[in-house]
């Protein structure tokens, strides 16, 4: 039965959207670690917002500014961007409630497995922990930086250092600039040197191997209006930080600034003209978390935590909204989904999962 859904669903989709020139040669990549789809599509939950438990802080402001009965207007709270923009010029997939799945294929539900999975296609067994060593699986990053018109012109920044060995820092051949280290591509700006002198004056809140979101962006922004790279990885860290820590209000929080901060980014990509109507802007999580008490975890122990959800916007995307058709899609797709969208087709020596074929053309 799952498998005729997942066949009525792509049939829906590629029928919906015919196949026609594309207009994106330009693809930014932005990850939230960790975040539920239930957030994302419920808005904050009461279980954890209400009381003191798990909300320490300003208890009051965080429910004045994040609560509502209504769940479309709770949602619109903590992530306008995604549901004032995406949902009207966009597509945004994995709302549960309405049969609307997107799973990872991994065994192991947690991050480096995770990342491995929508960066390579590939949903290795041997990659089994966050401390796995660097990365032996091409990903599609580093096939788009060997591609004609797109050599050196590929570039990542996250918050989370364990991304140059995911990303295979030594081998991808694009700069990766993880966790506290410096952006030591050549002519910095004046704001670029700040912001790499900045950073080590802050407080490391979540240990030495993940630096604050906000740091992250600036640093991505930046390298975006001065280099101009065709495709940038942006992959931020603090909502799986939070989680960790037991912080509901922290998380609400930084996912309420992580859709600031893509909003930003969306606005710029618009304002640029090597950019505007030229870009597709995808916006991916790598792994889910528990229910209940069991929130604050994620793993294959943890039920639900391979649950997640993903969205896009672009020129080449039919604004499909909030996607209420059920069916079932899978992270494994994604890497050669992007490199579709540049009108490439990532192959691997080993087997990875096909694009999305809905959403790469109008």
């Amino acid at each position: 039965m799952k498998k005729s859904l997942v066949l009525l669903f792509l049939i829906a989709l590629s029928q919906a959207v015919p196949a026609q020139k594309r207009k994106s040669d330009k693809l930014v990549i932005i990850t939230l670690d960790g975040y539920r789809w239930k957030e994302l599509f419920r808005g904050a939950d009461s279980a954890y917002l209400f009381g003191s438990e798990f909300t320490s802080q300003d208890s009051a402001g965080r429910l004045k500014k994040y609560w509502d009965k209504d769940i479309n207007k709770r949602r619109k709270k903590l992530m306008p961007f995604f549901w004032n923009t995406i949902a009207k010029e966009g597509a945004i997939f994995g709302n549960r409630d309405l049969g609307n799945y997107v799973n990872v294929k991994n065994r192991y539900w947690f991050s480096y497995p995770g990342y491995n999975e929508m960066f390579t296609g590939y949903p290795d067994t041997l990659v089994n922990s966050n401390n796995y060593p660097p990365n032996p699986n091409i990903n599609v990053l580093e096939f788009i930086n060997k591609q004609p018109g797109y050599e050196q012109q590929v570039a990542a920044f996250t918050s989370w250092n364990a991304f140059n060995r995911i990303l295979n820092k030594e081998r991808c051949g694009f700069p990766v600039t993880a966790g506290y280290a410096n952006l030591t591509t050549p002519n910095l700006t004046e704001t670029q040197k700040l912001l790499n002198e900045q950073q080590h004056y802050l407080p490391k809140i979540f240990g030495g191997a993940e630096r604050p979101d906000a740091v992250t962006f600036f640093m991505a922004k930046e390298y975006l209006k001065n280099s101009h790279p065709k495709v940038l990885q942006l992959s931020f860290i603090d909502t799986d930080a939070f989680g960790h820590q037991g912080k509901y209000d922290f998380y609400l929080d930084a996912a309420h600034y992580n859709d600031a901060m893509i909003a930003d980014i969306w606005k710029y990509i618009q304002s640029d003209p090597f950019y505007k109507d030229q870009t597709t802007l995808f916006i991916a999580v790598d792994h889910g978390r528990g229910d209940d008490k069991t929130w604050r975890n994620h793993s294959a122990a943890v039920p639900h935590s391979d649950e997640i959800w993903f969205a896009v916007i672009g020129p080449d995307t039919k604004p499909l909204g909030e996607i209420k058709t059920q069916g079932q899609l899978f992270q494994y797709q994604y890497a050669k989904t992007w490199a579709g969208f540049l009108g490439f087709d990532f192959t691997s020596k080993n087997p990875i999962g096909e694009k999305i074929e809905g959403i790469l053309g109008r």
